[in-house]
């Protein structure tokens, strides 16, 4: 997969795709079908399949003081669009001037003149352009002299109601990891490189990688049942493991902290690239009189851990 950055003074082969345009915080099942949608249309043009989103993700230009809200960064988001077939994704950067640009310069100027889109696939109710000026009715009603042509999708859901970002948030802040998983298609995973902890965890039997949410959604405080995968290093792979997160009330610590325990695991990830689907939330967060009542309790949580992922299944 190509990642290409902006839309200007791009080479001939970084053009003519058929893309998914769309913010696609999460990569949920509702943008897993516009992208279905834009490689299909493309293979019968012999375009590539490509993706056209945003870096940073518009509501945090907007909205900068905001507690963190992504549920996919922008490299886990790019590993997930790959895993999709995508071979062109267009990382073009919200800033000033994007924000500034009315709807119709964003159509003839980025998607025609810039990137030579050849086919275009946007939900029913995604906005685009200053003002959130731009929507399907504009771009029908340009694209044709400008050389491309246009699909527009209904939205879609499932049991849970429609597939939506903001739907997937609110599931995860009350722990429902189950729900957002029949969102997305997968579990929900906190992504990024493990960090030096203060090693609290090897002491007790119970080694951690350390992970900082940075800009992800802080799902539910609690205690989680995990899948892991090691995205590079020496040890990539899938784990099963018990995940906390919380503020370590027990130690003091008041702020927001995820750490993974991976079963039966030797090694040192210390470095290396994880990304921790969370499968079931087990409990809540709790304070221990002492360090001996937190492992008895650590050792229930594995045991419970080790029971949810022996049954677990995604959803169809």
């Amino acid at each position: 997969m190509q990642l290409i950055h902006g839309f200007e003074g791009l080479e001939p082969g970084q053009r003519g795709a058929s893309a998914a345009l769309g913010n696609f915080d999460g990569v949920h099942r509702g943008h897993q079908a516009l992208i279905a949608e834009a490689a299909q249309a493309g293979a019968q043009i012999a375009a590539p399949a490509g993706v056209i989103t945003f870096e940073p993700h518009p509501r945090r230009f907007f909205q900068p003081d905001a507690p963190p809200f992504r549920l996919t960064l922008a490299e886990e988001k790019a590993r997930i669009l790959a895993g999709l077939g995508i071979q062109h994704l267009h990382q073009i950067s919200f800033d000033v001037a994007l924000a500034a640009m009315p709807a119709e310069d964003f159509v003839t100027r980025v998607l025609a003149q810039g990137l030579g889109i050849r086919h275009l696939v946007i939900g029913e109710d995604f906005r685009f352009g200053k003002g959130r000026g731009g929507d399907a009715t504009l771009l029908r009603a340009m694209s044709a002299e400008l050389g491309f042509t246009v699909s527009i999708q209904h939205l879609l859901g499932g049991d849970g109601g429609e597939f939506a970002s903001t739907a997937v948030r609110v599931l995860l802040e009350e722990g429902r990891v189950a729900a957002a998983a029949e969102q997305l298609g997968r579990w929900h995973s906190v992504t990024g490189t493990v960090q030096n902890g203060d090693q609290r965890g090897r002491e007790l039997g119970y080694p951690t990688a350390n992970l900082n949410f940075g800009e992800q959604i802080i799902p539910r405080y609690g205690i989680y049942a995990a899948r892991v995968e090691v995205l590079d290093g020496p040890h990539q792979g899938v784990h099963d493991g018990v995940a906390s997160i919380g503020e370590r009330p027990t130690f003091g610590v008041n702020a927001p902290n995820f750490e993974v325990h991976l079963f039966d695991f030797v090694g040192d990830l210390y470095g290396a690239r994880i990304s921790a689907g969370l499968v079931a939330w087990l409990r809540g967060e709790e304070n221990f009189d002492d360090v001996d009542a937190l492992v008895a309790q650590m050792d229930r949580d594995s045991d419970r851990a080790r029971e949810q992922l022996a049954t677990a299944r995604l959803p169809d």
